[in-house]
């Protein structure tokens, strides 16, 4: 029960914290929260104006990334009544949906995918989504939080008139939790940072190459500090900025997560 025996293990999420800081303090360790998610809100202007461009225009593709995002889309839809116009046109159209909670949330609509990524990550749908054609088709994607330019630009360079729906938007976290984060990766202060979305990594690069100490950053992880990630998105946007060596449960809980770690620090 001590695997953690004295390393501080940073918690970049903000929900579940207790718990994961109970499962941390069980195996020796220091638990120490620097929430990076930020706030997230509804923009509610936002999704009514596309909802309404949907409802009234062509649709040729609708790409699914996230269960949350596509179930507010619905009840966003049924607030401005076209729920039954979207729905109709889901099941007329080609539909791709990116991870298992937006497949069995399309499935209990009766909605039949074209393309499926299960392995749930924006690289792992484009790579789906290769062998389609997409020359002169309006394709409608639906995000959660921020922005896949990988995922846009790949549909626009295939030709493509994209139509981007973001229901959810990220503001970013306090700049000084920001800044302590990278003082304690970059003094050794800290043995481990574990990430439970992919928008936390991304805030945290964003900061630290506005400061200009990305990659002593990165640095700091690849040589002391330990990349945790909650499932395979996480990991990929690790990934994404250069940390090839990220510890990754293969079930997406965050309590596998602590596990996880415990038995890198095991070997």
């Amino acid at each position: 029960m001590d695997k953690l025996l004295g390393k501080k293990i940073v918690i970049a999420g903000s929900r579940k914290t207790e718990e994961m800081s109970l499962l941390i303090q069980k195996q020796g360790g220091i638990p120490v929260v620097r929430p990076l998610q930020g706030f997230i809100y509804l923009d509610e202007s936002a999704v009514e104006k596309e909802l309404l461009y949907c409802a009234n225009n062509q649709v040729d593709w609708f790409v699914f990334t996230t269960g949350v995002g596509t179930e507010t889309l619905l009840n966003a839809a049924e607030k401005l009544g076209v729920d039954s116009m979207l729905l109709q046109k889901m099941k007329d159209t080609n539909v791709a949906a990116r991870g298992y909670k937006t497949i069995n949330l399309l499935k209990k609509l009766e909605i039949k995918p074209t393309v499926i990524d299960e392995d749930g990550t924006i690289q792992g749908l484009i790579n789906r989504l290769g062998d389609c054609d997409f020359a002169n088709q309006t394709v409608l994607v639906q995000l959660h939080g921020e922005p896949q330019p990988a995922l846009i630009q790949f549909l626009e360079e295939r030709g493509a008139a994209v139509v981007q729906l973001l229901p959810y938007r990220h503001i970013e976290p306090e700049t000084a939790v920001l800044e302590t984060l990278c003082h304690e990766l970059t003094t050794s202060s800290i043995d481990a940072v574990c990430f439970t979305t992919a928008v936390q990594v991304r805030y945290l690069f964003v900061y630290a190459r506005r400061q200009g100490i990305s990659d002593a950053v990165r640095q700091a992880f690849t040589t002391r500090v330990k990349a945790v990630a909650v499932g395979k998105v996480t990991a990929e946007a690790l990934r994404d900025e250069g940390l090839n060596q990220v510890i990754v449960p293969e079930t997406e809980r965050m309590g596998a997560m602590i596990i996880e770690l415990v038995k890198d620090y095991s070997k």
